[in-house]
């Protein structure tokens, strides 16, 4: 018996992805295959942990076999992450597995199971970890009253990528504004290196992501950099801070010397304390 579906895959974030350029960074993009067909997000320029933010809907899925079968046991979809390269073609970097949270045309879209919420998938890269995937995927049964009947995605288009829509309301974190700061004092590093001095700078790569780039040198200076970033509110969900140590060279170039990646956020999380509560204590 042919059932007819609608998937939507919530694509928010990935983490820790491989170095796939000489820079230490990737440009990365998400294929995400089901049944006959497959969408992939947009790419990202130099991360490791990409925000795509994106919702990728493939329409008029058909699936064949009983109606309980389909909600118990649906089928399995596949997500490969890849960079891409300004030349030649996208260059593999790990693979996921995930199964959708399925709705029969007469059930309900409600709570506790919709809408999914974001979980972790584990990125592989042959018998290695590659990462993780921060996604929600849901098979939505497109019943007798076609389309119309399937529950609205909440949020507009993305206007400022053209027709891309977010990841809806309900499923995306709830963001806060972070201030990311960071010290850096040159140490024993690396040694003969031909900057001058050691400098601290905090960028914002991709969307959500932060990346700390080191120009370390052979003087002792110490160094403070900050950036300004929307994070999860949910501390689980925070990326990773990813440190670069660089070596500047004659004509603007840099060379990558080594690479570290902070991720946990949760000890370095300063919270300023409540005024109105100290207040009340107070005067209470």
């Amino acid at each position: 018996e042919k059932q007819v579906f609608q998937l939507r895959a919530h694509m928010y974030q990935a983490r820790s992805l491989f170095a796939a350029d000489s820079s230490g960074l990737s440009d990365p993009f998400a294929r995400v295959f089901f049944i006959s067909q497959s969408q992939c997000t947009e790419v990202l320029n130099e991360t490791l942990c990409p925000t795509w933010d994106q919702l990728l809907v493939f329409d008029n899925v058909e699936l064949y076999g009983e109606a309980y079968e389909m909600r118990d046991d649906p089928p399995i979809i596949v997500i490969e992450i890849y960079d891409q390269d300004t030349v030649g073609k996208a260059d593999f970097m790990g693979r996921t597995f995930a199964k959708p949270v399925v709705k029969m045309s007469d059930e309900h879209y409600c709570p506790p199971r919709f809408p999914p919420q974001l979980e972790y998938y584990q990125i592989y890269r042959g018998n290695s970890t590659a990462g993780d995937l921060l996604a929600a995927f849901e098979l939505l049964q497109i019943g007798p009253g076609g389309k119309s009947d399937l529950p609205p995605i909440d949020g507009p288009t993305d206007m400022d990528r053209g027709p891309i829509l977010p990841v809806p309301l309900g499923i995306r974190p709830v963001l806060s504004k972070y201030r990311v700061e960071m010290s850096a004092l040159q140490g024993s590093v690396c040694t003969g290196c031909t900057g001058s001095e050691a400098a601290a700078a905090l960028e914002e790569h991709g969307t959500g992501s932060l990346l700390a780039v080191l120009n370390v040198g052979t003087t002792a200076t110490h160094n403070q950099a900050f950036a300004s970033q929307d994070l999860p509110e949910n501390e689980l969900l925070h990326p990773p801070l990813n440190i670069r140590v660089v070596d500047c060279r004659a004509f603007g170039r840099y060379t990558l010397v080594g690479s570290h990646a902070v991720s946990s956020l949760r000890k370095f999380i300063y919270r300023p304390p409540d005024k109105k509560a100290q207040h009340w204590n107070m005067t209470g």
